[in-house]
């Protein structure tokens, strides 16, 4: 197994504040628009950005939840693992809002899907967006495009994708991992 440095910490931050300033050219003061982390990886990208907003870019009162999609996807009770629920926490209401959902890797879609879903039961969002650190632009199942990226990476094959970050696992850093 081998591994290449795709994003090292210098350049993860310059793509989150490329990120913030997208984020703040299309929706100002964030008055009508929430961010919705998906659990359990887009947590930290959500929770950096919101940090980062808030500190840097004199961004208040930005709204921040976490959606749990593992009973949305279509993969539950599939496979032999039992696939095991996070926390959803939403203390909103999503209803007539701008929803932009924030994951680390966009792979297949299907994580999005599930998102697109679960987020119906806190109501009818205005509209929503996506945004995500790592978008594989090769692997898609379905027709789902990040309305935000980070970087556009071609990993085929087995190859895996794997993001860290410092608050989990002590570094901030993108790798591409050949199995």
């Amino acid at each position: 197994m081998s591994q290449k440095v795709l994003l090292n910490a210098t350049e993860v931050n310059i793509a989150l504040n490329r990120l913030a300033c997208q984020l703040i050219e299309n929706h100002d003061t964030f008055e009508n628009t929430v961010l919705i982390g998906i659990q359990p990886r887009g947590v930290f990208l959500a929770e950096r950005l919101k940090k980062l907003l808030e500190t840097d870019y004199k961004i208040q009162n930005i709204q921040l939840g976490y959606l749990d999609i593992t009973f949305y996807r279509d993969d539950f009770r599939r496979g032999e693992k039992t696939l095991e629920a996070n926390t959803t926490e939403i203390n909103f209401i999503v209803e007539d809002k701008k929803v932009v959902f924030v994951d680390d890797v966009l792979y297949t879609g299907r994580s999005i899907r599930s998102a697109l879903t679960a987020i119906q039961s806190f109501g009818r969002p205005l509209e929503i967006e996506l945004l995500t650190l790592i978008d594989r632009r090769f692997s898609r199942h379905l027709p789902i495009q990040p309305d935000y990226r980070g970087r556009q990476v071609d990993a085929i094959n087995e190859e895996k994708v794997k993001v860290c970050w410092l608050e989990n696992e002590g570094e901030d850093a993108v790798y591409l991992i050949n199995k």
